[in-house]
């Protein structure tokens, strides 16, 4: 009876995996051929995706059953790319071309005089007409890489879900109002290194999700902010006609707001300067930080597609003033899936922990990333792995950890 058991079980776990299919492809500018990173890779009316690479290309898995539908790309300044899956599938297309929205960046007419000032202030008052108001879950992939000099020293990987209960303002802006249930997590050796420290050890995830600008609402409203923030030529993104608003008075800032519902579709943001964080008998002097956060709508709200965050430090000798070393922290969370209106909660017995996630032991479950959306691996990838596997085969690593 127990080999009867286990001969089902593996029965329908074969058949769950064998209802999924792989569409593979790059995404590309049609005229100059340039592979166009971070492009949104979806289905029409599903809650499902993922993002290309730094190359332009994506490994999308998602069920059978979807094979009749429609795939949509999306990607600042372009046309929407919408084509049957069935027929990407049957011609097995290598590369999708994405066509510039030559309408609207070439558009001389101006349509109103708002400035980019009272433009970012509309959207900052209709964040809540815009977001979900209502409970909902995210499921994602999330990866950390860090990096001393040229060399990679550690990665992590998780398959999370991700549970809040609306886009109200939070009274501390400094505390996470999202639960997140680890369901997979995978990670290198490295995290003994003499280095890591210099990283921090708090719970990088958590971290990451704090750095949400609109779901914490850490834009500045200061005058100052408004004033100097600029309207540039108008743009399009996910079949919109959309604001590009930008502002460089001590900071790289680029926002593209939606021109019908004023919703906040992209956020760039980048600084450096001087910095006095301490570790040990070092100081970091210098820090830099780069961001992106990417949403998409679904059910006529906005929800978050991608994040993605940089950190570059610069490490000196406290007594004698001399650089020793340079770190960077990579951070990407990818949404692949959303649960609007969901009745699924994350209990307090189910969500992570708030220490680091080297620290929170799960065994490797190869089978299930095999078929999990994460992002794909690109040529830099390549050379964290090569970087890595200095001491054993990168899955030997994830076994063992």
């Amino acid at each position: 009876m127990r080999d009867l058991l286990l001969f089902f079980t593996l029965l329908i776990a074969f058949s769950a995996q064998a209802q999924k299919i792989t569409l593979s492809a790059t995404v590309q500018d049609n005229r100059s051929q340039e592979p166009l990173p971070f492009a949104s890779v979806g289905i029409k009316g599903k809650s499902i995706g993922t993002i290309t690479n730094l190359q332009g290309q994506f490994d999308f898995h998602f069920p059978a059953e979807f094979r009749n539908d429609i795939l949509v790309i999306s990607m600042l300044g372009y046309n929407d790319f919408e084509a049957p899956i069935w027929s990407l599938l049957d011609s097995k297309v290598t590369v999708i071309p994405m066509t510039l929205s030559t309408t609207v960046l070439k558009e001389v007419v101006v349509r109103d005089s708002l400035s980019g000032g009272e433009i970012l202030q509309l959207a900052m008052a209709r964040i809540e007409d815009n977001y979900p108001m209502d409970p909902f879950l995210l499921k994602g992939f999330y990866r950390d890489v860090k990096k001393v000099g040229g060399t990679y020293i550690a990665l992590l990987e998780a398959a999370v879900e991700i549970y809040d209960e609306n886009y109200s303002e939070p009274r501390n802006k400094a505390k996470l109002r999202e639960r997140v249930k680890l369901l997979e997590v995978r990670k290198s050796v490295g995290y003994d290194n003499k280095f890591t420290s210099y990283f921090g050890q708090k719970n990088l995830l958590e971290d990451l999700l704090l750095h949400n600008n609109i779901r914490y609402r850490q834009i500045d409203t200061q005058t100052d902010l408004f004033t100097n923030t600029k309207r540039e030529e108008d743009s399009y993104y996910n079949g919109h006609e959309t604001f590009v608003l930008s502002n460089t008075e001590g900071f790289n800032l680029k926002m593209y707001i939606n021109k019908t519902d004023y919703s906040i579709s992209h956020l760039e943001f980048e600084i450096s300067g001087d910095n006095a964080e301490r570790k040990k008998n070092l100081v970091s002097k210098f820090v830099s930080y780069k961001k992106t956060i990417d949403f998409k709508r679904f059910n006529n709200k906005m929800y978050l597609n991608y994040i993605s965050v940089t950190s570059h430090e610069k490490w000196y000798d406290a007594a004698t003033d001399e650089l020793q070393f340079e770190t960077e922290l990579v951070q990407n969370l990818l949404v692949n899936e959303i649960e609007p209106n969901t009745g699924s909660r994350i209990s307090s017995t189910e969500k992570m922990r708030n220490y680091g996630l080297q620290y929170q032991d799960y065994p490797y479950n190869k089978p299930f990333w095999d078929s999990y959306n994460v992002i794909k691996e690109t040529p830099v990838d390549r050379k964290v792995v090569e970087d890595l596997e200095r001491v054993a085969p990168l899955d030997k690593q994830f076994e063992n950890n």
